[in-house]
C-alpha cells in the first residue's frame, strides 16, 4: 500500500510559487525541498489559475464549488430514492398497487 503524507502547508505552497516565480525552476527547488518538479508545476499552474493568468483549467473557487455542488447532488439523489422506495411501499400498504410478486 502506498504511504501518504499530509498535505503541504498553504505557506510553504505560496514560498514555493513565489519562488518559481522569482526564477528558480521546480527541478532544482525539488532537489533542495521535499516535493516532487511536477508537484510545484501544478501549484504554479493553479495559483495562476486563480489570479486569472490561465484558463486552461478551474481555478480554486471553482474546483471547491463542484465538489460542493456533487456533494449535494448525491445527497440529493439519496433523499430522491428515499422517496420513491417509500412512496412505493405506501402505494402497496395502501392497496394501490399490486405486489411485484402477484399473478395479475
Amino acid at each position: 500500500m502506498a504511504k501518504t503524507r499530509a498535505p503541504y502547508a498553504d505557506a510553504f505552497r505560496q514560498q514555493m510559487i513565489d519562488l518559481v516565480h522569482a526564477g528558480r525552476t521546480p527541478e532544482d527547488l525539488a532537489k533542495e525541498f521535499e516535493p516532487t518538479a511536477q508537484t510545484i508545476y501544478n501549484w504554479v499552474a493553479q495559483a495562476d489559475r486563480d489570479a486569472g493568468k490561465r484558463h486552461d483549467g478551474l481555478s480554486t473557487a471553482e474546483r471547491q464549488e463542484l465538489t460542493r455542488l456533487r456533494r449535494e447532488l448525491r445527497q440529493v439523489k439519496m433523499e430522491r430514492d428515499i422517496l420513491a422506495k417509500a412512496a412505493a411501499w405506501f402505494a402497496r400498504e395502501t392497496g394501490t398497487v399490486p405486489d411485484k410478486g402477484s399473478n395479475s
